[in-house]
């Protein structure tokens, strides 16, 4: 991929089974950004993550109310930096009181915000209108 501005969007319906495919977009987008200067390995793999989990966290919690049950994921690359946003139509959360995972006693889930935060430069949550966005980006210099 050329450093010119990249535009992906993805539609899926709130269902499990399209989140392989929605990691490995992030994957091979990670592995394909000739400008960047970074391990290109470890940037796939963090965007696999991200956008599987940020996915998961759409569907589990989307409201499933005909057709508003979707999934809508956008990456955009612009010069130096990525910056993904996932829309769903679910009832929204604090992004700030997620607390941080125990990791003396993990449970199966609530990793995911965790990882996101920890992986990216900025995680913000936001409710426009009847849909909720969380916006992660993350520098690409």
């Amino acid at each position: 991929m050329q450093s010119a501005d990249i535009q992906v969007d993805v539609v899926i319906p709130t269902q499990t089974k399209y989140l392989d495919l929605i990691g490995s977009i992030g994957e091979r987008i990670g592995r394909e950004l000739d400008h960047y200067s970074g391990d290109r390995d470890a940037l796939a793999y963090q965007l696999n993550l991200v956008l599987t989990e940020a996915t998961t966290n759409a569907i589990k919690h989307s409201n499933y109310k005909g057709p508003k049950d979707c999934v809508r994921i956008t990456i955009h690359i612009q010069e130096d930096e990525l910056d993904i946003k996932v829309f769903d139509h679910g009832q929204g959360f604090d992004i700030e009181s997620v607390p941080i995972p125990d990791f003396d006693n993990p449970k199966e889930n609530g990793m995911g915000i965790y990882f996101i935060k920890t992986l990216m430069d900025s995680v913000t949550y936001t409710r426009m209108e009847e849909v909720n966005v969380l916006e992660i980006k993350k520098s690409l210099r």
